[in-house]
C-alpha cells in the first residue's frame, strides 16, 4: 500500500485541480449598504452535454475511519461539482491528475475550517471525506442527460494519512 500524506488546501497548492471557494482573496467588495461582504466568482460552475443545468443540492456526509484505503476515484465528463461545508469542520479532499492508463497518484489535501473546493469538469477525484463527525455540504454541480460518473478502482490501495 502506498502511504499519503495530506497537505493543508491552499489557493497556490490546489490551482492545478480546481478552485479553493473560502472568504480569502482580493475580489471582495460590499453590498447591501455595507451590511454585507460579498466575495466574489469564486469557481466556475460547468454543466456541458444534452439538457444539461446547474444543479443546487445539499448532503450530509458521514465520517471515514482513517487512515482512508483510498481504492476508488471518480470523475464527471459533463461538469464541474463543488462542495461547500455548512460548518466550520475541515474535510479531506483527494484529488489525481489524467495518467496513461486512468489517474495518476493521489495527492491529498486537508481543508481549513470553512473552505470548500470546486472540481473541474474530467478530474479524478476521491469521494466526499467529513473528518470526525457528520457534516452537511452544499454541493453545485451537473444535472442533465447522460451519464455524468466514471469510476476508476485502483490496482492497489492507497493509504491516506493527516498530518
Amino acid at each position: 500500500m502506498t502511504r499519503i500524506t495530506a497537505r493543508p488546501l491552499t489557493r497556490e497548492a490546489f490551482a492545478e485541480f480546481g478552485d479553493v471557494i473560502d472568504m480569502g482573496g482580493d475580489n471582495h467588495y460590499p453590498i447591501n449598504g455595507g451590511k454585507a461582504e460579498r466575495y466574489h466568482d469564486l469557481a466556475t460552475a460547468e454543466a456541458a452535454g444534452p439538457n444539461a443545468r446547474v444543479l443546487i443540492s445539499m448532503v450530509r456526509g458521514t465520517p471515514y475511519e482513517l487512515p482512508l484505503k483510498l481504492t476508488m476515484v471518480e470523475r464527471h465528463p459533463f461538469g464541474s461539482q463543488a462542495f461547500i461545508p455548512l460548518s466550520p469542520r475541515p474535510f479531506l479532499v483527494v484529488v489525481c491528475h489524467d495518467g496513461k492508463e486512468g489517474p495518476g497518484e493521489p495527492h491529498a489535501f486537508i481543508t481549513a475550517p470553512g473552505q470548500g473546493i470546486n472540481y473541474p469538469r474530467n478530474l479524478w477525484h476521491g469521494v466526499l471525506t467529513p473528518l470526525g463527525e457528520a457534516q452537511d455540504f452544499l454541493i453545485v454541480d451537473r444535472g442533465g442527460d447522460g451519464s455524468n460518473l466514471e469510476e476508476f478502482h485502483f490496482s492497489h490501495a492507497y493509504e491516506i494519512h493527516l498530518p
